[in-house]
């Protein structure tokens, strides 16, 4: 699995756990439907780290929280 794939996937469930549909966040985040979703289906191949800062501040979390996830973990 690549960065883009582990990126989409935490997305969903932060979405999931939060209880919150991508149109939700991306009004709370102020990304656009076709960027999350372009993250998500992996169209967008390297997703910028403002778009993802955005994303966690409609998620309410750090980019840390964000990233601090096992799936992350062997990167750091």
């Amino acid at each position: 699995m690549d960065i883009v794939e582990m990126i989409g996937k935490r997305i969903l469930h932060l979405c999931k756990e939060k209880n919150m549909s991508i149109n939700k966040l991306a009004k709370k985040s102020g990304v656009s439907n076709t960027a999350i979703n372009g993250i998500l289906n992996q169209s967008t191949n390297n997703p910028r780290i403002l778009t993802i800062k955005r994303i966690c501040d409609g998620f309410d979390i750090t980019i840390k929280e964000f990233f601090d996830v096992k799936e992350f973990r062997k990167y750091m």
